[in-house]
């Protein structure tokens, strides 16, 4: 598990974002508990349940809409733009609870920052595969988001408990906004991953194209259900405690506790991830693990057992979510990111609206028992829907590192999506260490490289010409002239690569011209 966090931090540039992310996490859930008191000190369980309502669904609106401009607006100024609108909205919610305004401005302003949220785990799906330099990078780095979202479960709701006792929920505000703000000042320096689209487009293409896609339409129809049943549980705990285990209400609090410390503990599974090509049947055991718990919940005895068993219902969450999530970013090809993680974003808002609503039908029509039950069995109906589709998104996901990559170099971006897919297949990722010659003047040429990581000296005749850094090309010389090699190349620190060999690289420079003509072009100014 350590080497896991490890790989993923010691990435400068993934280290910023998990800052990041982590920073938004603790605003997210705090704001949310922190304003669930303050509308039910206001108007009990309605006003409280009410004021939730109205915070999802322009929400899930908004995300739903914004998918359309996903792939046109460089998801590092997604991110930034995100960050600092909901540092702004909780400031300006922390300034009307601190000066005890209209509870109506405060439910304004917690809705806006609740809006502002759903823009930002797309634009963190859409710039990571930019960011690693690995695919083992990019998995880990989603492993360690998941851990910071079971994380911020269980440890926000503290904090914003404590903040509570200490100034109210003014001040859980002003102290999320500063978090927020972080968050922005983190990833401002990122590099900025381009666009992916200059075409106009809307919602409604949007949720088109993730219809056609039979692996982004089951993934999302799949995470949809799943916040579907995670928005029930926010009901249920107060029916199995009561309902079920005939406690008081204060239960319910602990029954959510346990479903969010089993999440933490399952960050241990799903640190597995890393270095597996195929990750669907992670999808299935931790569905499998979440419905068995639940429907065993229906019928335990004990607030022990019921305690345990959504403890193991909050790790098969913690795995569902994380598998999930890394199957769909390999699913979809990099321009599609952006958009098809906005959709996920909207159906997973509507889902939690939805799943209140559900419970609180299933109680009244068939108890607390019977509830929890019906929400366990929905779990593995919902992956019988779609079984085929993760099966298809498994045995066909896409290199997303090195498409990302390889889409960057001038000469590779005027290739057509097929034939850079193809290319991105045929790549291999090579690490060598700092003193490494890792070609030499005179000798015969065999592999193209992208550096990835690092910086690398380069040598003709004994000179130095130039120094190339993470996202420069060198090797192309010797392929397509089929000459020696024309210089030396050094690794002046540890450097990663990209590779493509002779065949590839000469194979897809020989589908376009044009393409043919920037390499060519590219060898001409660096003789």
């Amino acid at each position: 598990m350590t080497r896991v966090l490890v790989d993923a931090l010691r990435n400068p540039a993934l280290r910023r974002l998990e800052l990041a992310f982590a920073a938004f996490n603790a605003a997210e859930w705090g704001v949310w508990i922190a304003m669930l008191v303050y509308a039910y000190a206001r108007g009990g369980a309605t006003t409280a349940g009410l004021v939730a309502f109205a915070q999802l669904v322009p929400a899930s609106v908004f995300a739903t809409v914004c998918a359309g401009a996903a792939a046109r607006i460089p998801p590092k100024r997604i991110l930034v733009a995100s960050y600092l609108a909901q540092a702004v909205a909780m400031g300006a919610t922390a300034a009307v609870l601190l000066a005890r305004g209209p509870a109506i401005l405060a439910y304004a302003g917690a809705a806006v920052a609740a809006t502002a949220v759903t823009a930002i785990r797309p634009a963190q799906a859409a710039i990571a595969p930019t960011l690693a330099r690995t695919p083992d990078e990019l998995t880990a780095a989603n492993v360690v988001s998941g851990w910071i979202e079971s994380t911020s479960v269980l440890v926000a709701p503290a904090a914003a408990g404590v903040l509570i006792g200490l100034g109210g929920a003014g001040t859980v505000f002003a102290v999320m906004a500063c978090a927020s703000l972080a968050a922005a000042f983190a990833v401002a320096p990122l590099r900025a991953a381009a666009a992916t689209s200059d075409e106009a487009s809307s919602a409604v293409a949007a949720l088109a194209r993730v219809a056609r896609s039979r692996p982004a339409r089951s993934l999302t129809w799949l995470l949809g259900v799943e916040a579907m049943v995670i928005g029930a549980l926010d009901v249920l705990y107060v029916a199995v405690a009561v309902g079920v285990l005939h406690h008081s209400g204060s239960v319910a609090g602990y029954l959510n506790a346990a479903f969010g410390a089993g999440g933490v503990a399952g960050v241990a599974v799903t640190a597995s991830l890393v270095g597996r090509r195929r990750v669907a049947r992670y999808v299935a055991a931790g569905l499998g693990l979440w419905s068995a718990a639940l429907v065993v919940l229906a019928v335990a005895p004990g607030l022990a057992p019921a305690l345990a068993l959504l403890a193991a219902a909050g790790a098969g969450r913690t795995l569902v979510d994380v598998a999930g999530r890394t199957l769909l970013q390999r699913s979809v090809s990099p321009e599609s990111i952006g958009e098809v993680f906005a959709v996920v974003e909207g159906v997973s808002m509507a889902g939690l609206a939805a799943g209140s609503l559900l419970a609180s039908a299933l109680v009244a029509l068939a108890g607390g028992r019977g509830a929890v039950a019906a929400a366990g069995i929905l779990l593995p109906l919902a992956l019988l829907v779609v079984a085929r589709g993760l099966l298809d998104a498994d045995a066909h996901a896409l290199p997303v590192v090195a498409l990302g990559r390889l889409r960057a170099v001038p000469m590779f971006a005027l290739l057509e999506r097929p034939a850079l897919e193809t290319l991105a297949r045929a790549a291999q990722t090579v690490a060598v260490g700092a003193g490494t010659a890792v070609i030499r003047e005179g000798d015969a040429g065999e592999l193209f490289y992208v550096l990835t990581s690092g910086a690398v000296e380069v040598d003709i005749g004994g000179t130095h010409v130039r120094t190339l850094h993470e996202g420069d090309v060198f090797g192309e010389i010797a392929l397509l002239r089929d000459v020696p090699r024309t210089a030396t190349c050094t690794a002046r620190t540890d450097c990663t690569f990209l590779t493509l060999d002779r065949a590839s690289f000469l194979a897809a420079l020989g589908r376009g011209t044009t393409a043919r003509s920037a390499a060519d072009a590219l060898a001409v100014a660096y003789v």
